[in-house]
């Protein structure tokens, strides 16, 4: 049976309805960003968007889930609010090596193009643009912690309308002046008015993180420093935890994974280590080049960046001869350079195109020694010698390196893969791997290795450019398959991407990718994750194995990774990696403790490297892990876990209980959009559109549609996000939905009357049957309120009969959703509608008082945290005086047991000075409360000021209704 088409006035309502501000603490308010996402959504992030998005008065949010639980996603629920609400000045500051699966993430679930902001693109941009490169994008902005740091004259330039700071706890010690990065940001933060931090762990060492964080997002949580350090680091443990978690209660909020389990399935890791022994030459060439790097003076490094390139040479070394011969040869020509006088080559540069990850380390990785560069033209003649000398060197290392054609290693991988696909195939996954290197010269050995393989057919490439001609080949084929589809969005980096994911997906065996290259991308179709250069980083380790191991992974995740038997330090790293740190066997993966001890994973590997340069011997390395691994442990505070368990998680019935509730409305009301968008479609698109149950064939384009100035129409097939087929993503923001609602909300409507059919509807409404063959009025407005810095708009319906009653509650609204047809109006000029003019009156009244109910329940919070905030100053400055009272007791002691005259005049001198000092606080004292006090009142007086409401009322429509 054919859909009924909706009324111009039902059309109306319905557009009103799916474009409204609803308010900002139900999941109405979520309902387009719900629908547009192009993610299956768990309850808890929806629940975690709603909390960040709630009170207007919050100058943010740290959202603490634990690890794995997709709080990118929550972000990215609260970013496209802010974006459709059209609040779209927007900066994400994430460490460097999640910049690509920010821009990623954003791109793919939600449609938003990012810019990732970093030296090259914005030198360009200030360079053609000449303004603030910030405020360039039309998308949100990208930049790693480093970068925003070095740029933060700019960021606080900008009134950004949303800044969202991902593993927050790196600026956790904001307070301590050796944080220059967490200082510098938050001093650059200081007006931003919404802030989200995302970290699994807000509370590592000490309570003074939690006063850290929390005062990145507002001062005026807490006092200062002294004072929180007085009432709760240092206080009894159960009052003061008590007080301490009301106070997070507004500003925090922490999901646990055992929490969501009814919601999300878990899959676990296993574990295959695969040993091999180097032949003779591989462990030859690996002892010179040891002895080489491990020399205090180096011609082929530059001081300045000894310790980065040092690193990256020991990965390479690890890596495949292949990988370190490159390398070697790009030192000697670089020191060739410096001989001939010819312009030197910069080394980063050219180990960043094999080693793909080297400028993001490089971004995180301060060296110790900042040295200048030698005067190449000053060259003395045993300088130049010595030059010479290393190139030799180099070049033989080189030479030795470039003749062994097979490594060690590269046998053992087939022999892992034969041993994984085994058990691919007991767990019944599908018969796929991703096997990753550090080095782009190991990904081209790999697949030469594996070319004769009967693996060979199936290989995919993915690095940093995917500029080889295999690749070019499957982003053509997919620009064929997927013509006229939104899956092409323009971008040949990322369509290429996109190619390469799909192609490994539906016909390839094995992915070869790079680090740089995979960041971002999804596959929780594979289930064999192959390590075959293990980062010292357990970050990124994390990283490489979320690929797979994800929500949507259907198969527990086989991790394999290699262990050369002769490279004592080589074990132990995956000792540590392995057991420290579980980050290959179990179901969650590397713990949250253990991942927030490290703070940052490049100087982890910073450390590591340490030990490869520092160590020869191998009780020398031995005793060195097991010193870090001491280190580590002592930086994992049991009290602290125990803390936070206190603090921050609440009990899990309770959290489930209202995570099933959050479920069920946004199930709710994502279905309740989905199909009135539809209809409006159908409505506004009928004779342009063959719709059926997926979505619809838009055949012709609309009258009036050219006129209208809304570009990016296609013809073809449109689907709603996360439908299967390929299709246009029919969404509120595309820009074909745009023109509909447009074209709706703006036509002119005259008197009329509409006849309801309720035997068409199908379902029963008890509450309508009563008015069964009864006529009346109906109206609807659309009521605007402005409070609190914030708009929400409501749809007022009120209907009356001709013989004066009003329809009660929300069967005015009932009876716009019922089918209904147009007649000619006959009661227009009778009397009647002083019932409605009341009913209209009285709706608006209770819909004001409500909203200004709530927003006096927001204003409650502020000014209890306004107080809190107060006494906290007042407390910190009557600490000042009782830790003189303390001292005054310390020196009258002292002065009493001094053996001699001079030395207890000495103590009284000291204690007179005190005591004066105590006198001139006490006198301070009351005018410093007196000040504080007044600061208070002020800030009270600014908010009762933006709680007055603005209201503005516009009619919509008025018709004759008829229930038939």
């Amino acid at each position: 049976m054919t859909q009924p088409l909706l009324t111009p006035h039902q059309s109306q309502y319905i557009a009103w309805l799916l474009t409204r501000r609803a308010a900002g603490d139900t999941v109405e308010s979520l309902a387009s960003t719900l629908v547009d996402s192009q993610v299956d959504l768990n309850p808890h992030q929806v629940d975690a968007a709603l909390f960040a998005c709630r009170n207007p008065l919050s100058r943010g949010v740290i959202l603490a889930d634990e690890v794995g639980l997709g709080k990118t996603i929550e972000a990215g629920l609260v970013i496209s609010q802010r974006w459709a609400e059209r609040r779209r000045r927007i900066l994400i500051i994430v460490p460097a090596n999640l910049r690509k699966q920010w821009h990623q993430e954003l791109q793919d679930k939600f449609s938003l193009q990012g810019l990732i902001l970093e030296a090259k693109s914005y030198n360009r941009i200030a360079k053609q643009e000449r303004q603030n490169p910030f405020l360039m994008p039309s998308g949100p902005v990208i930049c790693s912690y480093q970068f925003a740091k070095a740029k933060a004259k700019d960021i606080k330039e900008i009134e950004w309308d949303l800044v969202v700071l991902d593993e927050a706890h790196r600026l956790r010690n904001v307070y301590k002046t050796s944080n220059v990065i967490a200082r510098t940001l938050k001093e650059a933060l200081a007006h931003v008015h919404s802030k989200v931090l995302l970290t699994a762990t807000p509370l590592q060492n000490s309570l003074l993180e939690l006063y850290g964080l929390v005062s990145l997002i507002d001062d005026r949580v807490f006092g200062d420093l002294d004072s929180f350090r007085t009432q709760f680091a240092a206080n009894g443990r159960d009052q003061a935890f008590g007080a301490l978690r009301e106070r997070l209660a507004a500003v925090c909020k922490r999901t646990l994974r055992r929490q969501v389990q009814p919601y999300v399935s878990y899959t676990a890791r296993r574990a295959i280590v695969q040993e091999f022994t180097p032949s003779s030459e591989e462990q030859e060439l690996s002892r010179l080049v040891a002895e080489y790097l491990r020399r205090p003076n180096l011609k082929a490094l530059p001081q300045s960046q000894r310790q980065l390139i040092t690193l990256v040479l020991w990965k390479l070394l690890a890596s495949s001869t292949h990988a370190i011969a490159g390398a070697l040869e790009t030192m000697a020509k670089r020191l060739q350079g410096v001989l001939d006088a010819s312009p030197v080559v910069d080394l980063t540069d050219e180990l960043d195109e094999d080693y793909e990850s080297l400028d993001e380390t490089a971004e995180e990785f301060v060296e110790s020694v900042e040295a200048p560069e030698p005067d190449t033209a000053a060259l003395s003649q045993e300088e130049r010698a010595a030059i010479s000398t290393e190139i030799d060197e180099l070049r033989h290392f080189r030479n030795l390196a470039t003749r062994i054609r097979e490594n060690a290693k590269g046998r053992a991988l087939l022999t892992a893969l034969d041993k994984a696909f085994a058990e691919l195939e007991r767990l019944g996954a599908a018969k796929k791997a991703i096997i990753f290197t550090e080095s782009r010269r190991t990904q081209d050995y790999l697949l030469s290795l594996l070319a004769d393989t009967p693996y060979g057919d199936g290989i995919v490439l993915f690095n940093g450019t995917n500029s080889d001609a295999r690749a070019q080949a499957i982003y053509k084929d997919w620009l064929k398959r997927h013509e006229g589809t939104d899956r092409i969005t323009g971008s040949k980096t990322a369509d290429t991407r996109a190619a390469l994911v799909e192609h490994f997906k539906e016909r390839g065996t094995v992915m070869i990718a790079t680090e740089a290259g995979a960041e971002g991308i999804n596959l929780q179709f594979c289930s064999l994750v192959i390590n075959y250069d293990l980062p010292w980083n357990p970050q990124r380790i994390e990283q490489r194995i979320g690929r797979c191991h994800r929500y949507g992974q259907k198969h527990d995740v086989v991790v394999v990774n290699f262990v050369d038997l002769t490279n004592e330090a080589d074990r132990r790293v995956y000792e540590l990696l392995s057991q420290k740190f579980q980050l290959f066997e179990g179901v969650f993966g590397a713990s949250d403790e253990v991942l927030g001890a490290i703070g940052s994973g490049v100087d982890f590997e910073r450390r590591i490297a340490e030990i490869y340069q520092n160590c020869r011997e191998p009780h020398e390395i031995k005793a060195s892990f097991e010193q870090l691994q001491l280190e580590l442990s002592s930086e994992i505070n049991e009290a602290m876990v125990k803390a936070r368990q206190i603090l921050l998680e609440n009990f899990d019935e309770e959290v489930q209980d209202k995570l099933r509730v959050r479920a069920e409305d946004s199930r709710s009301a994502r279905n309740r959009f989905e199909r009135i968008l539809m209809d409006l479609t159908r409505t506004e698109l009928d004779g342009c559109a063959d719709f059926d149950d997926e979505g619809f064939t838009l055949r012709r384009a609309p009258d009036g549609i050219a006129a209208s100035g809304i570009e990016g129409i296609d013809l073809g097939r449109y689907e709603l996000p996360r439908r299967s087929g390929e299709a246009h993503l029919y969404r509120i923001h595309h820009p074909l939905a745009q023109w509909v609602i447009h074209r709706a909300k703006c036509r002119e409507l005259g008197e009329a009357k509409l006849v309801f059919d309720y035997g068409a509807h199908g379902t029963r409404i008890s509450t309508l049957e009563p008015y069964r063959g009864k006529a009346g009025w109906l109206t609807c407005k659309l009521l605007t309120v402005e409070a609190l810095g914030r708009q929400e708009q409501h749809l007022l319906v009120a209907a009356v009969t001709t013989d004066g009653v009003a329809l009660a509650e929300e069967d005015p609204e009932k009876l716009l959703r019922l089918p209904a047809t147009l007649r000619p109006v006959g009661l227009f000029h009778n009397a009647g509608n002083a019932t409605l003019d009341a009913d209209v009156e009285g709706r608006k009244t209770a819909m004001l008082r409500e909203i200004n109910q709530r927003n006096l329940g927001y204003f409650e919070q502020e000014v209890q945290k306004l107080d809190a905030w107060a006494d906290d100053l007042k407390l910190g400055l009557e600490q000042e005086i009782k830790e003189i009272d303390r001292e005054i007791k310390e020196v009258r002691r002292t002065a009493a047991t001094s053996p001699t005259l001079e030395e207890k005049l000495s103590w009284q001198k000291k204690q007179r000075e005190l005591e004066a000092r105590r006198s001139k606080l006490r006198r301070e004292l009351f005018i410093r409360q007196d000040e504080v006090e007044a600061k208070r009142n002020d800030l009270i007086s600014q908010l009762e000021a933006q709680l007055h409401q603005q209201v503005e009322e516009r009619p919509l429509f008025t018709i004759e209704w008829e229930l038939a």
